[in-house]
Formats: C-alpha cells, structure tokens, sequence
C-alpha cells in the first residue's frame, strides 16, 4: 500500500511550509515586513511583555522601518494614531522621519502630533539618539514651535501636565517666539520666570488666585493641576460635578475616597455624563479601559455609576459587525494572555490583561451575534455556558476566569473538524504564540502550522468560509498565512470591528490591513490640533 501520510496531500494544498518560529517557539509564519510594522504599530507600548522585553521590541522596529519606505512608515504613523488612537509608536515613527525626511514628516505631523502628550513622546525619543539623531536638530524644531503656535491657550495648560520632558523643558529647547502677550506672560510662568498675573490666560489668573485661597469657584485647569493641591470634599465634589467624560472615567476611585458620593444626586450627575454617547465616541477610548474602570471601581462607588460604565461599553462596542451564517470566536485564555495589555513598565502595568481584553471581544462579537459559538481555547478547547442576552461585562468576566494552559491555536479549529462543524466567519482573539500544536517545536524546516491544516479541512466543508485573527501583542509572525480568505490584524481600538465587517463582506483589498494603510492621504488636512 502506498504510503498513506505521504499521499493525503489534499488536506494541505496550497498550504505553504511554515518559514519561522514564533517568540514561544513554535512554527509560524513571517509577516511581510509591512504587515508586521502595521502590527507592531496597531498594538505596539514600548514595554515588556511575556515573549520580549521593551528593548526586543525597539530592536524590531528599527530593523522593520529599515525594510519599508519612508511614505509607508508615514501612512503607518497617521493610520495608527487617527484610527487605531496609539500613541508610542506613532511618535516613534515621526521620530524615524525626522532622521530620514523632515518633509514627509511635516506633512504628518499635525496629524500624529495632535497633542501634549503626543509632542512631549516625539521629543523624547528623538533626543534619545535611538532613530538616529540626539538633538531636535533645525527642521524638527521648527515643526514643534508651529506645534505651540497653533495651539490654544487650552491645549497648551493641558500640555503642561506630565514629565520627561516637561512642556517647560521643550519650550527651553526650542525658544518659541510669542506673538502676544498673553502667549509671553504664560510661557514665563511655565519655565519659572517671573509674570504678569493678569496678563495670564484667564484659567491661569483663576487657579494662580484660587490656590491660595480656595475660595469661589474650582478653576477649570487640567485635572492633575488641582490634585497637587490640598482640598477637601468640597472642593472635590465641585471638582467632579465639572468634570469631562474621560476625567471621570479614570478617578472613580478618587471620587468615592474624598466623599464626593455623598453629595445628594452626584451619582445620577455622573452616571449620566458617562453615559453621554457623544463623549464617549469622541474620547478615543478603547472598549477594554471602560472594562478596567469597571473592574477597578471600590466598593464605594455606587451601583448606578458602575451600572453606567456597563452602558457605556455597550456603546462603544456599537461597532461590532454582525456577520450571517455560522460565527465561531475563537478567545486564547491560555497562560501567556495573563500579561498586561500594554505590556510591563515600573509602577505604570496595566491591571488589565491580555486575557480581559479577549474575553471583552468576544462577548461583544456574541452580543452582536447571538447564534455564534464561542469556542475559547488553550491546550484544548475550553467549555464554557455563555448567554448572549447577558451583558457584555458579564460574559467577559465568565470568559476571563476559565483556567489557563499552553497555546494550541488549532484547538478550536480541529474542534470544528471533529464535531464536522460548518464555519463562515471564524474570529480568533489571540497573542498568537501558539506551540504546543506545533509537530516541529523550535525547528521551522519543512512542517506547515496545524492551524492552516485544520483550516483547509474546514474549507472542504465551508468552501466559502473566512476566518480573521485578531493579535493584540505585537508580533511578526502569524499561525494562518494572509491570503484572500484569511486576515491578520491587531489593534484594540473599535476600527478593528470595521475592517472586520469589511472583510466579511468582500470589500478589502487582497493584502487587508496592509491595503488600508496604503490608501491614507498623506497630505495634511485643515484640522486643529485636539486637546
């Protein structure tokens, strides 16, 4: 008899052999150098995580924008900041232009530079010498006076909050050119030298009074400037009857500590500007911070204020495509999703966790798509009794607590195998570090991934099927090649559910993500800068 292992090929046609190894060891596939600048971009803190430390990460990314050209590492920067709402790694890549070409870079920068923090992170590493330069040098300078320039009184005390650098320390490196008094009277207050009080922009004049006295009306300065202060549950409740949509959302916990929640109907007051659909698409939130809020929030937060953040995470997740057919979503709750989302940096690591924001994903997709299977997966599938009728929060917390193990990305797959399950529309949530499914673990010299053979039994079943998946590390490497029915994407932001309704609908370009970036219009827009 033939040899039968070596004459089933038709499981794996047109299934190319795996060409690297993943951060865990297992067999992979190399993304393009775009694809993976794109992912690292879309997913990318700059901190440690399970697989790589910080610096693994900058090395990747040197190496990568040394392998694309410089527009695309602009229609990189600009797509990860205005969709994708990312913050580092877009600095960094307008760092990387100011060392290869400054017009390019001053046509994003508006764009990707749309803010104080945005233009202290730019400053910060470019002085770092790692792209290529340890000095702003002329043309870099010149775009970050514009910067001051154009921003309002606002902007630049919002601007004002935060360290290394300083927003004093980069007005002392590039020496901005007041065009009134006003501008001159608050520049001197912010590097210390002396000034004309009531030449100060009015906020200023307000809290340089009100500091002192604490009476009449909170000033309304940035948040971090009150709380430098000494004040006490007056002051506090003025401050939090006041408040915007995203200050609220981040100091809970800092309300409820100064008896704020005592003030009769402060609670209703905030439940109800939390819930404020406007803000809350305008805030550049991602859906798993609202998730944090919720988890974090103290006992002494009331129930109709946590309520309210429940509300407020159904509507930013209003995105979530529904799909027609049969949906499977596929969550990772295996040992290596137990990492901090953003990564690990001292005295600054999220509580939230790869793991919750996989689980968030996938209740939402459910909630959307009531008939879908949620097949969650770490060795082996992991059986878990959902109710789409629940809330989102609820359904995330039951996927988060599901016991940890090994990566088997294919586990869901040869579930759907086994069980001749048909699939349309498959959606992995995943760091993507599958290896215990890997039948050459650390050697990439001839095997294919299982996934891609589990897949192609599916295809046989599903000839029409697709399957999408969702990496929110970053990564360069995938378990399903990119081809017109599979998509690799990362991100966290609520633009990842469009592309994905997209995607199901036939309406990408062939290379997906990597086709979107492409399309962005690098010539800068009439926008203002955003707070």
């Amino acid at each position: 008899m033939a040899n039968r292992s070596l004459f089933t090929s038709f499981l794996g046609k047109n299934v190319p052999k795996a060409n690297t190894v993943n951060n865990a060891g297992g067999l992979a596939y190399a993304l393009s150098a775009e694809a993976a600048l794109a992912q690292y971009a879309a997913t990318g803190c700059m901190n440690g995580t399970y697989y790589a430390s910080a610096e693994n990460q900058l090395d990747d990314l040197l190496k990568l924008t040394a392998r694309v050209n410089d527009r695309f590492i602009a229609r990189t920067a600009v797509y990860c900041r205005e969709k994708g709402f990312m913050k580092d790694v877009p600095a960094f890549l307008c760092a990387v232009l100011a060392n290869r070409d400054v017009e390019l870079l001053a046509e994003i920068f508006p764009r990707v530079i749309d803010n104080g923090k945005m233009l202290r992170n730019f400053v910060q590493i470019l002085r770092s010498g790692l792209t290529g330069r340890k000095s702003l040098g002329s043309a870099p300078k010149r775009l970050v006076r514009q910067w001051l320039d154009r921003a309002s009184d606002r902007q630049l005390l919002s601007a004002s909050v935060g360290q290394s650098p300083s927003l004093a320390d980069v007005v002392k490196m590039v020496h901005p050119k007041p065009d009134n008094a006003k501008r001159e009277a608050f520049y001197a207050w912010l590097i210390g030298k002396s000034f004309d009080l009531e030449t100060l922009p009015s906020p200023l004049q307000e809290y340089e009074a009100w500091k002192l006295t604490k009476i009449g009306p909170v000033p309304d300065v940035p948040f971090q400037m009150l709380t430098a202060l000494d004040l006490g549950r007056k002051e506090w409740t003025a401050i939090a009857r006041n408040a915007p949509w995203q200050m609220t959302r981040m100091n809970l916990n800092t309300f409820a500590r100064h008896g704020v929640f005592r003030e009769k109907g402060l609670d209703e007051i905030i439940a109800k500007r939390l819930t404020d659909r406007a803000p809350i698409k305008r805030s550049r939130v991602f859906p798993y911070q609202l998730l944090a809020a919720y988890l974090n929030a103290g006992a002494d937060v009331p129930k109709r204020v946590t309520n309210a953040l429940q509300t407020a995470l159904e509507i930013a997740t209003e995105n979530i495509p529904k799909v027609p057919g049969r949906v499977v979503i596929c969550p990772d709750v295996s040992g290596s999703m137990h990492q901090a989302v953003t990564g690990n940096r001292k005295g600054s690591t999220s509580k939230v966790r790869c793991l919750d924001v996989a689980a968030l994903i996938a209740a939402a997709i459910l909630r959307k798509n009531p008939e879908a299977l949620v097949l969650p997966f770490m060795n082996d599938v992991v059986k878990v009794n959902l109710n789409p009728h629940d809330s989102i929060m609820t359904n995330a917390q039951k996927l988060a607590s599901l016991p940890a193990g090994g990566t088997n990305c294919s586990a869901p797959l040869t579930w759907l195998n086994k069980h001749r399950s048909k699939a349309d529309f498959v959606f992995f949530v995943s760091d993507n570090e599958s290896w215990i499914d890997s039948p050459n673990y650390g050697w990439c010299g001839g095997g294919k991934t299982q996934t891609m053979k589990e897949w192609q039994q599916i295809k046989r079943r599903s000839p029409k099927a697709k399957m999408a998946c969702l990496d929110i590390q970053p990564n360069a490497s995938s378990q399903a090649i990119e081809r017109e029915d599979i998509m690799n994407i990362g991100g966290f932001s609520d633009q990842v559910f469009e592309i994905v309704s997209r995607f199901t609908k036939g309406e990408l370009d062939d290379d997906h993500l990597v086709g979107e970036i492409k399309k962005i219009e690098l010539r800068t827009p009439s926008t203002s800068l955003t707070a």
